[in-house]
């Protein structure tokens, strides 16, 4: 039987996959310390870390050496420690970091738990123009996390906020590692809630990566979630604001880190569904009618043999599905059913 065709992503969402996707070797380094230079921006990078003694330490030198002092594009490297029983606080800051602690932080104002919460104060502390997150618990980092997405912001005014887009192992406790297993929660939570309910937003290849950078003129009129939903609601929340033109991402290749148990990533998972209900609530969209959602759900895989775009680019390639929610009535309704019973 010939193959049922597949439906399309959203035309506003394919375009914006064309336009607004990037590689991080698109723009070139020199470019970006020229753009830097003619527009006087400054660059803060902000680490949030929690126990992460082993990795953030790596992190920091390598921003420190390769982005701020081998090239200028950093202006400030700042760790907000929220409480860590380790040697994170002690570690970021030989390594060459400034360390906020988030209780001293705004503290009139009692701290909630939560990466959100760590990640609303760190703009008390910082100055930046553009203010780039990137999470404490990534190996092997790579600086292109930091230069590839700011890349946009300054080379091009029309652009608010880039998330990174990379590939996502998983690697488990016995050594396997499965390509492209990681992102258990992105897959099952967020993806699904973004294309019924966002559809603008489906051509995000990772919308809960915690590595993105952003306008400061923008972080500070969008609210923050204070826990696990901080990625989903920034992303709803500047397409609500700036609209999905001022939104993009970059590839920067793979990101390796620590993976969490299921019993946490159930509670991320809850996390990210109430708050995307309370978006959908505030916007008065939580009855499931027809003209609320979108019945599609795509998915990304990166093509083993990458195929460039017009801009050079490797492509996640796309695929979309339909999502059905026929249901079948109770079969003592059936009346072949009553006939026989």
């Amino acid at each position: 039987m010939p193959a049922e065709p597949t439906p399309e992503l959203l035309p506003q969402a394919a375009s914006w996959l064309r336009r607004r996707s990037w590689s991080a070797a698109d723009r070139p380094v020199r470019t970006l310390l020229d753009a830097k230079e003619r527009t006087g921006r400054t660059v803060s990078v902000v680490l949030p870390a929690l126990d992460e003694e082993a990795t953030v330490g790596d992190i920091v030198r390598t921003v420190r050496r390769e982005l701020m002092e081998r090239l200028p594009l950093v202006d400030e490297l700042v760790v907000v420690d929220s409480g860590s029983s380790d040697a994170t606080a002690a570690v970021a800051a030989e390594a060459g970091a400034r360390v906020e602690h988030r209780d001293a932080i705004l503290p009139r104002l009692p701290t909630a738990p939560g990466k959100g919460e760590v990640l609303w104060r760190s703009l008390l502390v910082t100055g930046g123009d553009i203010v780039c997150f990137v999470d404490a618990d990534l190996r092997e980092f790579d600086p292109a996390f930091v230069s590839g997405i700011v890349g946009p912001l300054l080379t091009d005014e029309s652009i608010q906020l880039v998330k990174a887009m990379y590939d996502r192992p998983l690697e488990t406790d016995s050594g396997v590692i499965v390509p492209a297993g990681g992102g258990r929660v992105t897959e099952l939570v967020a993806r699904p809630l973004l294309n019924l309910h966002w559809p603008e937003l489906a051509g995000f290849v990772q919308p809960l990566g915690g590595e993105y950078a952003a306008r400061r003129s923008l972080l500070e009129r969008l609210p923050f979630p204070t826990g696990y939903g901080v990625e989903l609601g920034l992303l709803v929340d500047a397409l609500e604001l700036v609209g999905l033109d001022a939104l993009a991402q970059v590839d920067v290749g793979v990101r390796h880190h620590r993976h969490q148990d299921g019993q946490a990533l159930g509670r991320m998972a809850a996390t990210i569904y109430r708050t995307a209900l309370e978006r959908l609530d505030r916007a008065h969209r939580l009855k499931a009618s027809a003209d609320l959602i979108r019945p599609h759900l795509t998915q990304f895989t990166r093509d083993p043999e990458p195929r460039p775009t017009a801009a050079g680019t490797p492509i996640f390639t796309p695929r979309t599905y339909d999502i059905t929610t026929l249901e079948r009535p109770p079969m003592h309704t059936v009346p072949e059913y009553a006939a026989r019973h």
